[in-house]
């Protein structure tokens, strides 16, 4: 009893020791006075910011404060986006017209024998060294317009898929043909230095390539490449359309058949690109929407909804009695009430009836929906080797105006799925109507080295467009068959068209960008079409599907978005929550965004200029010669990735960087480099004012013993140019990767400033902005502050100056700062006295702005919110408003989603040529049967080969696979409210009471924040996380966001029918015949693959 009360006594005397502890916040406030002013003085004499903003003042009277007009600038650039995308279209015209005629004068010969390079055998020996068949030698030089790819300027080269043999009369009359290309590729890379690959994809499967090079096969040494595939040359060779597959999912469709059936699906969806509507109906005895929020309607044709067709298709089972006729009243409906509401593409229409038989009287259907017209195609996909509904299938197509197909394997499926584009062209190629087209952004993994620019390149800028053109026979005696014979194109970096806008024009948080007339975008540099996958860096599902509101998710009502799409040519201003190091620094701007059209293209041009600093900068004039002495100093370099000089019209020229390139033409080596003569006016004067920096610089290391721990002294300027100073060598630097060609966020690129300057930027000028960067684990800090000019009554940003240094710096001032002698005289002091932060007592943090940790005892809090560390008092500050909580959106996130998924994904059914050993056995099990009946053209004009996992996936165990999905989220940021100078409190956390002091540091955006340390309130407060949370919609909003159409703005062109097109040719069995010789050549082809796999 008596040792009970001793502990009850004990535990009360504890508890009232709590409940006194005091934090004298005049201690604290008088801290952090005491450390401003060590800092300030640490900041402005290793970083010079004083001296840099005496020598701005004085050049003040020799400025010129120029108004940036944003209007006059968009029409500007966008009349330069415009001659440039011009040029390559002339280019693409010069291609098709010498193919046309190319062909024109040429008959076909069955018996022509004729060598090519092709690009996968060239400089290719053979066991006695002899260069093999088609091969030859080839010479390739390494060249830096191509990404330092080997290529060869002079000659093109030719790449046949694996699967189409190289040899075919077809192929060599046609590769013969289109030889007459090369000079013209010489001529338009001549004409035009800034062209990149120039090609000719043949409908009968090649592809012509300049500059020539060697085709890299995959692992298992195949070509699957097959230009026919890609969408420049499907949207090139047809007008937009609306499709509306229908599936049949009867039970005679078991097995093979649906497997066949959904891989047809599949491929007639990626042959459709975003100007496409479509639907799929999958049918037995009723008709069944595949997803039923489609109901009744169309959609765009986006990435986002294919890949969602494909994902329901894959679930599709059979069950149940084929009923053709009320299926196919369903897909009429729908494509006429689109015609007559204006929805959809406006242009194409037609039904793609998949099944394995056709037994009803469907010919009422047609004769109420259709004919006499025959708005509607009908293409018939007869699924299988049975051919007793043949007669059938070919009937409805060819009354229809439609195509007729027989597709027996999956290796048919390719070649037979493109029948209904030749189709479809037909009325625009006998019009010959050369419509040019351009693409949505894409990514280009084909070509080897791309996957190496992940790394290397801004995200937002690894696309590129291509701008495509029909070739079409000319030859009269096949006119109504409207002969499409190919498509020509060239590809257009989005980085170099981006790179016409000069980036310091826009300022600091400007920046320009680009969109298609659906609104997608083109470039943004808020695209970021690529996600991390494990160590990999891969490409988002939908990244070239992503819309301008999911970027500018601040235009809620979409004003901005429709003007753009609609062509016009505007301004708009915007209040945006925008945000810094990556969305973890939210921040308010006032952006004013200018924009107009692309004439002759399907873009629009868009500018953004931000209120304020963004919208004034200043000109400033010195003599060459004064400039070039100090442009040339060992501490100054420029943006790499900006175009002062244009180093690429001349190959003479490539060889130089931007910085050489400047003074080659300032010193009158290279009087015929077009240079931005206001960009390098402007360079060299900024050079001249910033000069006495590196003398300053140089005078602290030569006079002064550097503190320990200070490592970089660096500034910049509107115009790119950078001065760094490194206080310590890179072996004793803890920052060794800052300032670093490999340290992007830190560097001007093509897409932003400086991180460094951007929040130098948004602080008052001369208090400096002080924050903790931890790069894998490596932790530092940077201070940063801007400088400005003043002259005419108005005042502009020159630049920022700064300061990295170690953690140890602040440490050492720090806890020196916050430690009070034992022999303090604390008699007028209430509460704690002497008060040191070293105590096991108290928690001491410096945190910033945003709630991030600069210093702490524990190093491993060093970068982290503080919300995180210390819930409890971030919670009651914020509830105090000290911090204000800022709701900030990602549209374009990844999250992980749990799902069933089989071994054998539709994935690898098209992903041609893999596990062929699957259809070697399915050869030799089915060999009697292959033989008869395997349509061997088929073989020979596809690329998508029965995939092992594929043709027996059912049988697989089913196994749970965490995937990244695309994804919305919503995610929070803190800003501190700086009218708000201190706050101090008591937490009630249960049985004890946490005191906290919070002080603001003056001239700075830190905090200094002390708080009891054994005060547990973690039962009380939960930690407040800055982790996104993935916004969930219910069943009835998420449909109605998936089928909402967007304004678009349609293609101008559409060729849907013309008079003398011959319906007749309406398809039917394969009739090319092959010898022996080549069927066996297949069976070894087979076997070869199956060994090597």
């Amino acid at each position: 009893m008596k040792r009970g009360l001793q502990v009850a006594a004990s535990l009360l005397l504890w508890l009232g020791v709590q409940a006194q502890m005091k934090i004298p916040p005049e201690t604290v406030q008088q801290w952090a006075s005491i450390f401003s002013s060590q800092l300030r003085e640490l900041s402005t004499k290793y970083s010079g910011s004083l001296l840099l903003q005496k020598k701005l003042k004085d050049v003040e009277p020799i400025i010129k404060m120029v108004d940036v007009d944003g209007s006059d600038l968009v029409k500007d650039y966008a009349d330069q986006i415009e001659r440039m995308l011009g040029s390559k279209m002339k280019s693409v015209k010069r291609l098709a017209e010498s193919a046309e005629d190319a062909d024109l004068y040429h008959d076909f010969n069955a018996s022509l024998e004729f060598d090519y390079y092709n690009s996968m055998l060239i400089n290719t020996l053979n066991e006695d060294g002899n260069s093999v068949e088609l091969g030859g030698e080839f010479p390739l030089e390494e060249n830096e317009h191509f990404n330092k790819m080997p290529v060869n300027t002079q000659q093109s080269t030719v790449q046949v898929p694996t699967n189409v043999y190289n040899k075919d009369p077809n192929i060599l009359n046609a590769v013969y043909n289109s030889e007459a290309l090369n000079d013209v590729f010489v001529g338009n890379f001549l004409k035009d230095p800034t062209l990149t690959w120039q090609y000719f994809g043949s409908s009968a499967g090649f592809f012509r390539i300049y500059p020539g090079i060697k085709w890299t096969p995959d692992s298992n040494g195949v070509a699957a490449f097959d230009c026919r595939n890609r969408n420049w040359y499907i949207q090139a060779a047809t007008s937009p359309k609306d499709i509306i597959i229908m599936v049949d999912i009867s039970g005679s469709m078991k097995g093979l058949k649906m497997t066949i059936a959904k891989h047809t699906i599949n491929t007639i969806l990626d042959t459709l690109g975003e100007n496409d509507f479509v639907n799929v109906i999958a049918y037995t005895d009723y008709v069944r929407y595949v997803e039923p929020c489609f109901k009744g309607t169309l959609v765009q044709s986006d990435l986002d909804n294919r890949e969602h067709f494909k994902i329901l298709v894959e679930k599709l089972h059979v069950k149940g009695e084929a009923k053709l006729k009320n299926a196919m009243k369903e897909a009429f409906k729908i494509l006429n009430e689109a015609r007559v509401l204006g929805q959809g593409s406006m242009c194409n229409q037609a039904i793609m009836l998949i099944t394995d038989g056709a037994m009803e009287d469907f010919e009422s259907v047609f004769e109420e929906f259709n004919w006499p017209e025959r708005r509607v195609r009908v293409f018939t996909y007869l699924i299988g080797r049975e051919m007793t509904f043949a007669q059938n299938a070919k009937w409805i197509a060819c009354n229809n105006k439609g195509y007729y197909t027989h597709v027996s394997t999956l290796a048919d499926v390719q070649e037979n799925v493109m029948e209904y584009l030749h189709v479809l062209s037909r009325p625009m190629v006998i019009n010959h109507d050369h419509d040019i087209i351009w693409t949505e952004a894409y990514m280009d993994t084909v070509l080897p080295k791309t996957k190496e620019l992940f790394n290397t390149k801004a995200q937002s800028l690894l696309l590129m467009t291509s701008v495509a053109m029909p070739v079409f026979s000319k030859k009269k005696e096949t006119l109504s068959h409207g002969i499409l014979l190919g498509v020509v194109g060239t590809d257009v970096p989005l980085m170099e068209v981006m790179k016409l806008v000069p980036r310091y024009m826009l300022g600091a948080h400007g920046y320009a960008f680009l969109i298609t007339n659906n609104g997608y975008i083109l470039a943004h540099p808020d695209l970021r079409p690529l996600y991390k996958d494990g160590k990999k860096l891969k490409p988002k599902p939908n990244y070239n599907s992503v819309d301008l509101s999911e970027v500018e998710w601040e235009d809620d009502d979409e004003t901005l978005r429709t003007a753009m799409v609609k062509g016009e040519t505007g301004s708009y201003t915007l209040n945006i929550r925008a945000s810094l190091e990556n969305g973890r620094r939210p921040l308010f701007l006032v952006n004013d965004y200018f924009y107009t059209n692309i004439d002759d293209t399907p873009f629009s041009f868009g500018m953004v200029l931000t209120q304020g600093h963004g919208k004034l900068m200043f000109v400033g004039n010195v003599s060459v010669e004064e400039g070039l002495h100090d442009l040339t100093s060992p501490d100054l370099s420029i943006a790499s990735e900006w175009t002062y000089c244009e180093t690429d019209i001349d190959p003479a020229h490539r060889k130089y960087s931007q910085l050489q390139a400047a003074l080659r033409y300032l010193q009158g080596e290279e009087p015929d480099l077009e240079c931005d003569e206001l960009l390098l006016q402007q360079t060299l004067f900024d050079a001249v004012v910033t000069a006495p920096m590196e003398a300053y610089w140089n005078a602290i290391m030569l006079d002064d013993k550097v503190e320990p721990g200070v490592e970089t002294a660096f500034l910049g300027t509107r115009v790119g140019l950078t001065r760094i100073m490194r206080y310590a060598g890179v072996e004793t630097r803890v920052a060794k990767k800052f300032l670093t060609p490999a340290d992007k966020d830190n560097l001007f690129t093509v897409d932003h400033f400086p991180l460094w300057y951007r929040l130098a930027v948004e602080n008052p000028p001369g208090s400096f902005f002080y924050y903790p960067i931890n790069d894998k684990g490596t932790k530092y800090v940077v201070a940063t502050t801007s400088v400005t000019v003043a002259a005419q009554g108005k005042t502009a940003v020159a630049g920022a100056v700064g300061l990295q240094m170690s953690l140890d710096v602040l440490e050492k001032a720090f806890w020196a700062v916050t430690k009070q002698a034992s022999d303090t005289d604390c008699s007028n002091v209430e509460g704690l006295c002497p008060l040191n932060c070293e105590s096991d007592d108290l928690r001491c943090l410096l945190v910033d702005n945003h709630g991030f940790i600069l210093l702490s005892k524990e190093r491993k809090e060093v970068g982290r919110f503080m919300g995180e560390v210390d819930g409890a008092v971030m919670a009651t500050l914020i509830k105090m408003g000290m911090y204000k909580k800022v709701s900030l959106f990602d549209y374009q996130a990844m999250c992980k989603n749990s799902h069933q998924h089989a071994s054998g994904a539709p994935r690898h059914l098209l992903s041609p040529f893999y596990n062929l050993a699957a259809i070697v056995r399915w050869i030799f099990s089915n060999a009697l049967m292959f033989v008869l009946d395997f349509n061997l053209c088929g073989l020979w004009h596809s690329d998508y080969f029965v995939d092992a996992k594929a043709g027996y996936h059912t049988s697989h165990k089913q196994k749970k696979v965490e995937a990244l999905v695309p994804c919305e989220t919503a995610y929070p940021g803190f800003m501190y409210d700086t009218s708000v100078k201190e706050a101090n409190s008591i937490i009630k956390c249960g049985r004890c009471q946490k005191m906290f002091v919070v002080q603001r540091v003056p001239d700075s955006n830190l905090l200094v924040v002390v708080t009891e340390a054994n005060c547990d309130c973690s039962r009380q407060y939960s930690p407040i996380p800055l982790e996104a949370k993935e916004i969930k919609y219910n069943a009835t909003v998420k449909c109605n966001r998936m089928k909402s159409q967007k304004v678009r703005r349609r293609p101008e062109s559409c060729h849907a029918y013309h008079p003398k097109e011959n319906a007749k040719d309406c398809g039917g069995a394969c009739t090319i015949s092959l010898s022996l010789s080549l069927f066996c050549a297949s069976l070894l082809f087979s076997g070869t693959l199956l060994l090597m796999t």
